[in-house]
């Protein structure tokens, strides 16, 4: 079930988007269609974060991305904690146990 805030645009998390908040929490690294980005900033998702709000900054080497939270908006479970975005790139949250 989702709910709208009208007056302040913001959507309530959806089962799914739960589990995509349970994979972020604490994430070291994201992996991204196959390439690995360190995370630097990373902001689980809640009631209170709007479509334009940055709930990832990553970077690997020179390369700096960031997603917002319409970016990762019903990503749909793929398996093994990967998640296919709507612009159709698969992306997956790792802790530096998981990595190493």
């Amino acid at each position: 079930m989702e709910y709208m805030d009208s007056e302040e645009g913001r959507t309530a998390m959806k089962p799914l988007e739960n589990k995509l908040a349970e994979t972020m929490n604490e994430a070291d690294f994201v992996l991204i269609d196959g390439v690995m980005f360190e995370t630097g900033y990373l902001r689980v998702p809640d009631e209170f974060t709007s479509a334009d709000d940055v709930v990832l900054e990553a970077r690997r080497g020179d390369t700096e991305i960031d997603l917002t939270r319409a970016e990762i908006d019903d990503a749909k479970l793929v398996g093994e904690g990967a998640f296919r975005l709507k612009n159709g790139s698969i992306v997956r949250f790792l802790s530096a146990a998981v990595v190493h």
